[in-house]
């Protein structure tokens, strides 16, 4: 049973956006100050994803819990309305596979960054960006020196 009334719920679950939200915004705040520049959402690519660093080829989305089903606490089903929460994420989870499966066969790396995880998220694609970084320079070493 739902606590709130209808029309409060409806303008909560209106106000809810896709973009610039917080999770998306500290992402982009750590990678832009570790050097990193990047898109927002190409609308060009599979499922548009929040950020893109074409120089890396790499696309990163910032998900949330919620609406995109992840196995934590805060990705937990509502009790209510089952049927049509569970075909609204279930689609939703459906849309996240195609588009990560297109971008690879695209030959992007995909990295997507949960809610709850969102500190060991941004440490592990700083990781990753830094190794594709270094291995960008020695293969334009390499490719200088023959």
């Amino acid at each position: 049973m739902d606590r709130v009334p209808p029309a409060i719920r409806s303008g909560m679950m209106s106000a809810v956006r896709g973009r610039d939200t917080g999770p998306e915004r500290l992402v982009r705040a750590a990678v832009f100050a570790a050097g990193y520049r990047y898109r927002l959402h190409r609308r060009d690519l599979p499922g548009a994803p929040d950020l893109v660093l074409p120089r890396y080829r790499t696309a990163v989305f910032v998900h949330g819990c919620f609406w995109h089903g992840h196995s934590c606490p805060r990705g937990r089903r509502p009790g209510t309305n089952t049927a049509f929460w569970n075909a609204k994420l279930d689609r939703n989870i459906a849309r996240d596979r195609a588009a990560v499966a297109a971008l690879r066969r695209a030959g992007w790396r995909v990295v997507a960054i949960w809610g709850c995880t969102l500190s060991r998220g941004v440490t592990r694609l700083l990781a990753l960006l830094d190794r594709q970084r270094h291995d960008a320079r020695w293969r334009s070493f390499i490719e200088l020196t023959r």
